[in-house]
């Protein structure tokens, strides 16, 4: 292959990667390493505004691949329509599936029995017992059953949950049961303790946990967002936690990052973290091997994997 990889990472950082491509350096940085013209292969620098990520895109003609290091790749698609045909995007399946899947069982967990309450009573060395809800003999919803959703349903299977449903885009069968399509989903939330969720934005997803969503949930659920912000409605959520009819967990919000003085930050019943389902210590090594294993292929003109789409004019 002729023309240039650009890598978040160094290239002294890796082992296995194919000879041939000339690899450069850029995490998002003022200075291109190149000239953009020139790179064949892109990798997105992570967690990295949107504007960021897409800024090569203008300049990259020659580009083929742009592999993002995220499942979700809604911060590139929109700088895609500079590129010419033919181009691949390529997620990041199998990165981020134990770190997130990790996350939301914290999440669960934390939001069911308390532990935010456990903390600020620890800072006023007050000891608040008490019942709490427990994770076990619960219904769990899971709104976007892909690589992600199922790791989170490997993950709450030894907490005894009472039943686990499944929604995505289309109806299928998988080897743990029936996965719902999206148009059931309004069945499905009266039946659910925690709904989560984990879907990819889209055009079709984007607001759908609205004021009917929310109204549609039982009192005392629990909802949490592992996906992307926008997929909730933050004023609809606000007015159903500010009446205390459900709790929410919050690995990310709209707007992102959340501005000091927003409501949500002391909304009754929610539980915020900032945006840490996928940076972790597992990221590193599973992000390396998918990047090995890509260029090989790329190099070697072999299928690559994750490919989300590919551009057309």
């Amino acid at each position: 292959m002729t023309g240039d990889v650009w890598l978040p990472f160094r290239v002294d950082e890796f082992e296995g990667l194919p000879e041939g491509p000339e690899y450069r350096y850029w995490n998002g940085e003022q200075e291109f390493p190149g000239d953009p013209a020139d790179c064949a292969f892109y990798v997105v620098p992570y967690m990295k505004p949107p504007a960021t990520s897409q800024r090569p895109l203008l300049g990259m003609t020659s580009v083929q691949v742009v592999q993002t290091l995220s499942a979700g790749v809604d911060h590139v698609e929109p700088g895609l329509k500079h590129l010419r045909p033919g181009v691949r995007l390529c997620n990041a399946r199998g990165v981020h599936e134990a770190s997130t899947a990790e996350l939301t069982l914290t999440l669960i967990l934390a939001s069911l029995r308390g532990v935010p309450d456990f903390v600020r009573g620890q800072d006023r060395e007050e000891w608040r017992s008490g019942f709490r809800p427990a994770l076990a003999d619960k219904t769990v919803l899971i709104v976007g059953y892909g690589s992600i959703g199922a790791a989170i349903e490997d993950r709450l299977v030894p907490f005894e949950v009472e039943r686990v449903a499944r929604v995505a885009r289309s109806a299928r069968t998988t080897a743990r049961g029936p996965v719902h399509p999206l148009t059931e989903l309004p069945s499905l939330l009266p039946e659910a303790d925690v709904v989560v969720l984990s879907t990819p934005l889209t055009d079709s997803t984007r607001g759908l946990v609205n004021a009917d969503f929310l109204a549609r949930m039982k009192d005392g659920a629990l909802l949490v967002n592992v996906a992307r912000g926008p997929v909730v409605d933050t004023k609809a959520l606000l007015a159903e936690l500010e009446s205390g009819r459900v709790t929410a967990a919050l690995d990310v919000t709209d707007p992102e990052p959340l501005p000091a003085g927003h409501p949500l930050w002391h909304a009754p019943g929610v539980l915020i973290s900032p945006h840490v389902g996928g940076p972790t210590s597992a990221f590193l090594p599973r992000a390396k091997r998918l990047l090995v294993d890509q260029l090989n292929r790329f190099v070697n003109r072999e299928p690559l994997r994750n490919v989300v789409l590919t551009t057309s004019r």
